[in-house]
């Protein structure tokens, strides 16, 4: 299965929330020109401000899907561009929110392995400036995925993404974010060499539907 890089994007300029926020936010990514490094701690020039609940091993790069994307801009009435969700990669062509945890994506000589879903936060609400953006991003469903690094390299807008691997467990990134299906979360517990924050969230998932 192959898709395509319509952006890598990085952020354009750190925005600040006010004396309410903990830290200002990198949510401000738009599209570079040329090819970036990827390191395993994300893209150059890229950053986190608030590294408590953002970036990391498992969170590197963050990718949303241009159809998933396109159906918010028509909802909104508002374009939704590459970046607006903050994310570093838009794509076209492969399943991002439906991809199947621990797929493996190469792009140039990048390789990177789907983690964990994208949680809306009070800073992505700010930034929306939406009516009740949290519930209806969540309850919609579209979050796109989180992505480590297992290989660094260089990407760039328009390279091909190549889906390399697909688990055969078949638990999504929708899946693990609805967190509603305790088969699916038992599963994912029992899979080797995920991503640390995939088990944390499927426990956290799991526990929740026992209580």
């Amino acid at each position: 299965m192959t898709g395509r890089v319509l952006a890598v994007c990085v952020v354009h300029a750190d925005v600040p929330f006010g004396r309410r926020a903990v830290v200002d936010s990198g949510i401000d990514k738009r599209p570079v020109d040329g090819q970036v490094d990827v390191h395993e701690l994300g893209i150059g020039g890229d950053h986190c401000r608030d590294t408590k609940f953002h970036g990391g091993l498992d969170q590197a790069v963050y990718a949303y899907d241009e159809v998933e994307a396109q159906h918010w801009a028509d909802e909104l009435g508002v374009p939704v561009p590459p970046g607006r969700f903050g994310e570093n990669l838009r794509t076209e062509g492969v399943p991002v929110t439906d991809a199947v945890i621990g797929s493996r994506w190469r792009i140039g000589t990048v390789t990177l392995e789907v983690t964990i879903a994208r949680k809306p936060c009070a800073t992505f609400a700010r930034w929306m400036d939406q009516p009740r953006w949290i519930r209806r991003f969540a309850d919609r469903g579209d979050v796109g995925a989180y992505f480590r690094v297992l290989e660094p390299g260089v990407f760039g807008g328009g390279d091909t993404v190549t889906v390399e691997s697909v688990p055969q467990h078949g638990v999504t990134v929708r899946d693990l974010f609805r967190g509603t299906d305790a088969t699916a979360m038992s599963t994912l517990l029992d899979q080797p060499d995920l991503a640390p924050k995939v088990y944390r969230d499927a426990a956290a998932a799991l526990k929740s539907l026992r209580n």
